[in-house]
């Protein structure tokens, strides 16, 4: 082996070790963090670097002139030098004044633009999602990972950004100033470094864990928090207050002391530092009155090094505490890639085509699907919904009809077999076409915080008042509306929260009619209104599905006994099929639900 070849082997030695060290380096995801946020944002970063070399210049250049104050006002008094050295003192710091903040301000905006950038793209992955994403991610943790995980990319790059570039080479600068005036002196401050990074290495090992356990004990508030919001009349219905105080207390409790943990940790280099630094000035204290009595250094190089030396003291302390705040923030970062990276099961093909025009006739040809290996929902399921038809999905619970309803808007694919619209797989066409197509109604009718109005919009963006109004009607919604304080710009509230369950769903339904797509899909979407208001809904919906291929899932028979089709599923499989009237004749299973619901015969 030659000795460019030692030297190369040694070299990636060393950055082995150093990778193997640094966990944030090993992975890769503090390159990755630079990559994707510092070269959009390079402009922005450029112009700070440049004011923190600035004001590292005029640091250093603040401790070099103290020699020359020294000197010349009391060594070798002269009025004019004075004067010069005050004007050349007021324009260090005015220059230092403008750099530091040109530095802070276009700092400020990058990390501004970093958190805004990673915030928008963990939303557009969330919306974007398929429904497994957001099952096996609870909304707690992703409300925590869209906070704290997009300030703590800022604050990474912030602290290397500055740590790197102005401490850096404020240090340099006035090591330099340092070692120029008193080489000697600044070989013994030296000697402290090394025993102050030892002192480091031991306060590191623990920052990582506390702060993952931390952010987990932040999730468990936000969750509480949300649950007890939601479920509030069963929280008063079952006198839960006592309980839900000992869990949020034992999570505050947690997150406390965690806190305190990490407090400890990062305080615990303060005096570390403190303790060397006193022990190093009174070392240079000691040595300087020597070498100015005995040797013929002047006062004002002793000044300039000792102004030098406590200038950079500071800087030194925050770039010895910068490997904690990496690790700190680094826990957030690497929640942040785990979203953006998190693979999406359910994608649209890049040769994706629109769905043709067509009668709107749904197929389901042997069809099995599972949402765990081992417990199928659906067992090849072979199925027709005829176009501009009504059918009735009806069957005990866990039976798989909200299944069938997810396979059709596509929420998920099926393990095997085919779902069709008019001849064509959904698999093949875009989801926009798709669910253009589509309007629906779900069981728990949710409405988005803001206007009644801005609601019902929601299924036809950019509709007028006519329209939104003639939807209101359709689904007798319109004379509860006109009687609130403000109408149609009636605030719904967090998730419709100041209305009744009836108006939540007329309001729903009206958003659905409002679409007016070929295909209506209501899952259980009469199931909070009363008998009158379930009257006019029946009525609503004859006139509106009305040549619309519609399906209806309800376990209120009453509901859907004017369909069309009946289809009857028991344990993912269709045990009976046909007409309602027929299939009640029968003793089959639709005839025991009809018998257990007490319905009149027809």
């Amino acid at each position: 082996m030659d000795k460019s070849e030692a030297n190369r082997d040694g070299t990636g030695s060393l950055l082995k070790k150093v990778f193997s060290r640094y966990e944030f380096l090993r992975s890769g995801l503090l390159i990755r963090l630079f990559k994707e946020n510092f070269r959009q944002q390079a402009h922005l970063y450029v112009a700070a670097i440049v004011a923190m070399l600035v004001v590292a210049g005029a640091t250093a250049a603040s401790a070099w002139i103290i020699a020359e104050i020294v000197n010349g006002m009391l060594v070798t008094p002269d009025l004019a030098y004075a004067s010069l050295i005050a004007g050349t003192v007021a324009t260090i710091f005015i220059v230092k004044g403008v750099a530091t903040y040109t530095q802070t301000y276009f700092l400020s905006r990058a990390g501004n633009r970093i958190i805004a950038e990673k915030q928008r793209e963990i939303f557009r992955k969330i919306v974007h999602s398929d429904m497994h994403f957001i099952q096996t991610h609870v909304s707690s943790e992703l409300l925590v990972r869209i906070t704290r995980s997009a300030q703590a990319a800022r604050s990474v790059i912030d602290t290397i950004v500055v740590s790197f570039v102005r401490d850096l080479f404020t240090i340099v600068g006035l090591i330099a100033v340092m070692f120029v005036q008193q080489p000697v002196m600044s070989l013994i401050v030296f000697v402290a470094g090394p025993l102050a990074l030892l002192g480091m290495r031991w306060l590191l090992a623990k920052v990582r864990r506390i702060m993952e356990k931390e952010i987990a004990s932040t999730t468990d508030i936000i969750r509480l928090i949300q649950e007890t919001t939601s479920g509030f009349r069963v929280v008063k219905a079952y006198s839960l207050e006592p309980q839900l105080e000992a869990t949020l207390d034992r999570a505050v409790a947690n997150v406390e002391r965690r806190s305190n943990a990490i407090a400890r940790i990062e305080a615990a280099t303060s005096p570390l530092m403190e303790t060397l630094g006193g022990l190093a000035i009174a070392a240079v204290i000691a040595l300087g009155a020597v070498l100015v009595l005995d040797y013929g250094n002047t006062p004002g190089e002793l000044a300039s090094f000792l102004t030098a030396f406590l200038l950079a003291y500071e800087p030194a302390k925050r770039l010895a505490r910068m490997r904690v705040s990496i690790e700190s923030g680094m826990v957030g970062v690497r929640m942040l890639f785990q979203i953006i990276d998190h693979p999406v099961a359910l994608t649209e093909r890049p040769d994706a085509i629109t769905l043709p025009h067509g009668p709107n006739a749904i197929e389901f040809d042997h069809v099995h699907f599972a949402y765990r290996d081992d417990q199928p929902v659906l067992r090849d399921l072979t199925v027709l919904f005829p176009a501009g038809k009504t059918t009735a999905i009806v069957g005990p619970s866990g039976s798989g009809k909200s299944t069938i309803i997810n396979l059709m808007m596509r929420l998920f694919d099926p393990d095997s077999g085919e779902v069709r619209i008019d001849g064509t797989d959904i698999r093949r066409v875009t989801f926009n076409s798709l669910r253009e197509r589509i309007a629906y109604v779900g069981q728990d009718a949710f409405l988005f915080s803001g206007s009644i109005r801005y609601n019902i919009a929601a299924g036809k963006p950019g509709a007028s008042d006519a329209e939104i109004e003639a939807a209101a009607r359709d689904a007798n919604a319109h004379e509860f509306i006109t009687a609130m304080p403000q109408g149609y710009d009636s605030d719904v509230g967090e998730n419709g929260g100041r209305l009744s369950g009836g108006q939540k769903q007329r309001i729903a339904i009206a958003r659905a009619f409002l679409k007016d797509s070929p295909i209506l899909i209501l899952d259980e979407a009469t199931s909070a209104l009363d008998s009158e208001a379930e009257a006019a809904i029946r009525d609503a919906l004859a006139r509106l599905t009305a040549a619309k291929t519609t399906i209806i899932i309800a376990h209120r028979l009453s509901t859907v006994m004017e369909a069309d089709n009946f289809i009857v599923l028991q344990n993912g499989e269709i045990v009976e099929q046909g007409d309602p009237k027929v299939l009640l004749k029968n003793q089959g299973l639709l005839r025991k639900l009809y018998d257990h619901q007490i319905l009149p015969d027809l």
